[in-house]
């Protein structure tokens, strides 16, 4: 039977056990390595899966979902030398750790699949992008696919362009929290209290991103749209771009790859 081994349960691992749980992955299917014991506990008493060690996770799950911090990512990789091949399937969801690094520590042709996923995992609308390593085939991909899709949508890109992943979704639901942050200051400024200001602004930002998803419109003809000639909606978009808020986020958006491509070198061989 099929089984999954979760490497790491700090929030993104807990977020994914916590997918596979609800889409009907049993317990007895899913093993965690948790690096302190109290947290193993917490785990298993939590969720009713199994707490085991490295070793034992490698012998009774055929996918280890690495879920662990980039910079514990060479010492679990340590740990699994020898206790990987072929047959696995290694997942990781380690932030800018490219899948060269992991296939080069683990020294065994192993299948690597490269995820990001996002937060909104914790709603079930994550944003996951995956990408095959060196060994990884399309059933790699498919079987990763199966592991992300109880969580939100997934699309697979090449790796070269994860980067740009992780400035864009990633990195993304902070821009919108961001956005609706001022958003809700601007209600409070005009005279609303708190919480309805919160409740417009959040129920405006759901209708709206489902109507970007439904109704199969550009984001300029659903604009347009709202904005009548010389009405409230054109005025607040002058001064928009007035404060060049555009150039801001792309500028926003670039500098957040730069800064996911200068961690991911760190783990290039020239870089040791």
């Amino acid at each position: 039977m099929t089984a999954v081994a979760i490497l790491g349960v700090g929030t993104v691992g807990e977020l994914l056990l916590g997918g596979l749980l609800r889409s009907g992955w049993t317990a007895e299917r899913i093993v965690v390595v948790a690096r302190r014991q109290e947290r193993a506990r917490e785990i298993e008493q939590r969720y009713g899966v199994r707490a085991v060690d490295v070793a034992e996770a490698t012998q009774i799950a055929n996918t280890l979902l690495i879920a662990v911090k980039p910079q514990d990512i060479a010492g679990l990789l340590n740990q699994l030398v020898g206790q990987v091949g072929a047959s696995h399937l290694v997942i990781s969801v380690a932030a800018g750790v490219p899948t060269s690094f992991i296939e080069r520590q683990l020294d065994a042709d192993v299948p690597v699949v490269r995820a990001m996923p996002n937060t909104p995992a914790l709603v079930d609308e994550a944003m996951s992008a995956i990408s095959p390593g060196t060994y990884a085939d399309n059933p790699h991909l498919a079987a990763a696919e199966q592991i992300l899709l109880p969580v939100g949508k997934v699309l697979r890109v090449p790796q070269q362009q994860l980067d740009a992943v992780t400035a864009l979704s990633g990195s993304g639901p902070a821009y919108f929290f961001y956005v609706v942050e001022a958003m809700i200051d601007a209600g409070i400024l005009l005279g609303l209290p708190r919480g309805i200001a919160a409740d417009l602004v959040v129920q405006t930002a759901l209708g709206a991103a489902t109507m970007l998803r439904d109704s199969g419109e550009h984001p300029v003809q659903l604009r347009e749209a709202v904005t009548s000639p010389g009405g409230t909606t054109i005025n607040a978009i002058v001064e928009l771009e007035k404060h060049s808020v555009r150039a801001a986020f792309i500028s926003a958006i670039s500098a957040a790859c730069d800064r996911s491509a200068e961690l991911a070198a760190g783990f290039r061989p020239d870089v040791h």
